[in-house]
């Protein structure tokens, strides 16, 4: 099908009704059986009986009965994932105190808080690390915030700045139902981006009422002053029904002069950002008879931050700002023998407007204005239903196709050239589940056993084509247990970035390049920027996991994962310059004695961004060395790890308390090239600490709820200082108490009062000697300095 055709499909049938919800594989209205657990919640083995949830009796059966029962890493209505998945539903969120899913996020140990994050700064390595939109992105295993999908129910958004980050916190909390997240490779079921996992925001597809909210909070140190006000509308009818949301977050800067340990650095300099953040988003679905159903998503982000980077006798001020636009409508066919048909498109774009001043006192000067654009299109078909019986069931199939096209473009408003480029890949898909023996089979030993196998392959107009299966399996040997094990390929697409930006070319000093020895006035040219023949990086992915749900326990579910990641063509700038000529390691990027041809070459190339840093004149005769430092696929990492989940609820009478806790321990090291020695990665500054984790406890009764939590993140070694050090751990308590009137007579009904303190006990971060004297002095990748933050919230139902 061309796009046009699906637009046109997709066009007619809206101004027929009104459009609903968008979900794309997976649905917003779930029976999955989970049981949240810390920041990681496990999913339990179906074979367990639950209460039924009580139907909606605003809906019809005709709305109801074209609602897919699907699961975050599966396309298979119903099916259930061999890979493990996590669960934070917004009661949870709620009872925690989180005011965003970027703060959900941060918590998940699973999750490296690096990459594009806000108060990342001062981070001389690891993969992407930076703050540049002030969002928030997934960076599951820390692989980078590229190597993470994020959805929003099912659909893709625009990448955010130029990392091919997706910012979660643009979505509003208020209109989520859950985020769930499968911390495995998922390339053979969503494409690109999938090798750490995939995340994917679920909508309340159902909301009734308006709610009013507000909420105050800030550093008890100073800064951070936060002032939040948000409004959810909804409403269902017989046949559909309709969410809105708003929210406006006005947020203060923290200052490096509020805290002792980073009071030397020059004033003005933000640890972490102002901003202020207006989020629209509405949600819609509308089913028309018993066979079709129209779903509609709109989101609208807007976002101003204020940052400050102050250096001796000036500073420099920064103003981003990003809008973020995502429209998704689909339609979906209800067909005979329980077959179903899914059209959809997808428009996404965000851009982050970029303009810095240098001030001084001679004034304000302006430094450059810039826009990081990207926009994204997609459509897509996908059918699923039932094959034939089976032992333990009936077998499913899932099959589908489309196509994705990305745009970037870096444009200057003022000095500078332009760059960027488009990527189209077309794809198709196909998922089979087979469950082999179910409970009702009565086999000894086999209470449970299902195989399932997808494969994925995408034609990209750059490098061509790219397949990659996966397997799995699930096996229950009892009612007591569920053994889980996958195997996949994933990949991911080199950055727009990564192949299109500048080339450019510089001329240095032999001996600043790290020769010994060189005669007097040798040089040598380095190359750097983008490089149009890379290749998508590749992955293998391993899991297994072991869940432990007791029928003699019911309130009791744990999970032991193992995970294995062989991550290979990393695209990666290959080499430090200042020691490519004295480290053995890089000779595989470095020409020796090039000829003149070789020089003419290369300038050829980079003629219109060549800058001479010698010192002196520009002398073809003089260059000892071609030092090639621009993006290659070259390094190779391995990453595995343990995860570790669990909750236990114990019914106290008229009250509830539920333990629950994660943790994850990780080991990953990289190889640039093959002459070069393994480096670790994980518990190294800038990479995730080889140790986090998250346990605490929640108690209810009545109106009443409040819970506890303590966070432990594991010290790290600073390879950058002169002497290896390693910083101490990071160990901070949060608590949370809510209390909701309830429904009754009078002003205060449905009247929600809270209270939450994050890092309770005021712990400051771990120090360390920073790399360079202007950067902070701790690892804010893992760490954080805003200390204890308080903030009160009231909200009103009608």
């Amino acid at each position: 099908m061309k796009p046009s055709t699906l637009r046109n499909a997709i066009s007619i049938a809206l101004l027929v009704a009104v459009t609903g919800t968008s979900e794309w594989a997976m649905a917003q209205d779930t029976t999955t059986d989970t049981v949240t657990q810390g920041r990681a919640p496990v999913t339990k083995a179906p074979a367990k009986a639950q209460p039924k949830k009580k139907p909606d009796k605003s809906a019809t059966p005709a709305a109801t009965k074209l609602q897919t029962v699907t699961v975050t890493g599966t396309r298979i209505r119903g099916g259930s994932t061999p890979s493990p998945v996590i669960t934070i539903g917004s009661e949870q969120i709620q009872q925690e105190g989180f005011t965003d899913l970027g703060e959900v996020i941060r918590s998940v140990p699973q999750n490296f808080s690096g990459g594009q994050n806000p108060g990342v700064i001062g981070a001389a390595g690891g993969i992407g690390n930076q703050n540049f939109t002030g969002g928030s992105a997934l960076n599951l295993r820390g692989l980078g915030p590229d190597a993470t999908l994020t959805l929003l129910n099912g659909r893709r958004l625009a990448y955010d700045g130029f990392n091919q980050a997706l910012d979660i916190s643009a979505i509003p909390v208020e209109a989520v139902e859950r985020l769930e997240i499968v911390p495995d490779g998922a390339s053979a079921i969503y494409g690109s981006d999938a090798v750490g996992g995939v995340a994917n925001v679920i909508l309340k597809r159902d909301f009734d009422g308006v709610t009013l909210g507000a909420r105050y909070g800030g550093a008890t140190e100073g800064g951070l002053a936060t002032r939040e006000y948000n409004a959810t509308a909804g409403t269902t009818w017989a046949s559909g029904g309709l969410i809105a949301t708003f929210k406006h977050a006005n947020v203060d800067p923290l200052y490096t002069r509020q805290r002792g340990y980073t009071s030397y650095l020059v004033d003005p300099y933000t640890i972490y950002d102002g901003s202020s953040l207006r989020s629209g988003l509405v949600s819609v679905h509308q089913s028309m008879g018993d066979l079709v159903e129209l779903r509609l998503d709109a989101l609208r982000t807007e976002r101003d931050v204020t940052r400050y980077y102050g250096q001796t006798g000036s500073y420099y001020h920064y103003s981003p700002q990003t809008s973020i636009t995502l429209v998704s409508p689909s339609i979906a066919f209800s067909l005979h023998n329980d077959w179903s048909i899914t059209l959809g498109e997808t428009y996404g774009k965000d851009d982050t407007a970029y303009e810095s001043h240098l001030v001084s006192a001679s004034g304000s000067n302006f430094v450059n204005q810039s826009c990081y654009c990207n926009e994204s299109r997609s459509w897509e078909i996908g059918a699923e239903g039932s094959l034939f019986a089976l032992g333990g069931g009936g077998a499913r199939l899932a099959v589908g196709a489309g196509s994705r096209t990305n745009a970037f473009r870096y444009v200057p408003k003022a000095a500078g050239s332009r760059y960027g480029g488009d990527e189209r890949a077309r794809f198709a898909y196909a998922e089979l589940n087979l469950p082999f023996v179910s409970p009702s089979s009565d086999i000894a030993g086999v209470h449970r056993l299902e195989f399932s196998a997808a494969v994925r392959g995408e034609d990209y107009d750059s490098y061509g084509r790219v397949t990659t299966p996966k397997f799995g399996v699930i096996y229950d040997p009892t009612t007591d247990f569920t053994l889980k094990a996958s195997w996949g390929k994933s990949f991911k697409a080199p950055t727009l970035l990564q192949r299109y930006e500048n080339k450019i070319a510089y001329l240095f000093s032999a001996s600043a390049v790290g020769a010994a020895s060189s005669p007097a006035g040798a040089t040598a040219l380095v190359s750097y920027g983008g490089n149009a023949e890379l290749r998508p990086e590749r992955a293998r992915t391993w899991a297994t996991s072991l869940a432990f749900h007791p029928e003699a326990l019911p309130e009791l579910d744990a999970e032991l994962t193992w995970f294995d990641i062989d991550y290979t063509d990393r695209v990666v700038v290959p080499l430090n310059y200042q020691q490519a000529l004295s480290d053995p390691a890089y000779a595989d990027f470095v020409v020796r004695s090039p000829s003149p041809d070789q020089i003419q070459s290369l300038l050829a190339v980079y003629d219109d961004s060549f800058y001479n840093l010698s010192g002196g004149a520009y002398d073809p005769s003089r260059v000892v060395a071609i030092i090639r430092d621009q993006y290659v696929n070259a390094a190779r990492q391995r990453i595995k790890g343990l995860d570790l989940s669990g909750s236990y609820r114990f019914d106290l009478g008229g009250s509830r308390l539920t333990v629950r806790g994660s943790a994850s321990w990780l080991d990953s090291a990289q190889t640039t090239s093959a002459g070069q020695p393994k480096q670790t990665l994980a518990g190294t500054v800038f990479n995730p600490a080889r140790l986090k984790g998250r346990v605490g406890a929640v108690w209810a009764s009545g109106g009443f709820t409040a819970s506890g939590f303590v966070n432990y993140t594991g010290g790290v070694t600073n390879r950058f200082a002169p002497v290896k050090e390693k910083t101490s751990s990071f160990t901070t308590l949060d608590a949370a108490i809510d209390y909701d009137t309830g429904e009754h007579a009078g002003v205060f009904s449905r009247l929600t009062i809270g209270l939450s303190v994050q890092n309770l006990l005021n712990r400051a971060p771990p120090l360390y000697t920073a790399a360079v004297s202007t950067y902070v002095p701790y690892d804010a990748t893992n760490y954080s300095a805003i200390g204890r933050f308080v903030s009160a919230s009231i909200s009103k139902r009608w």
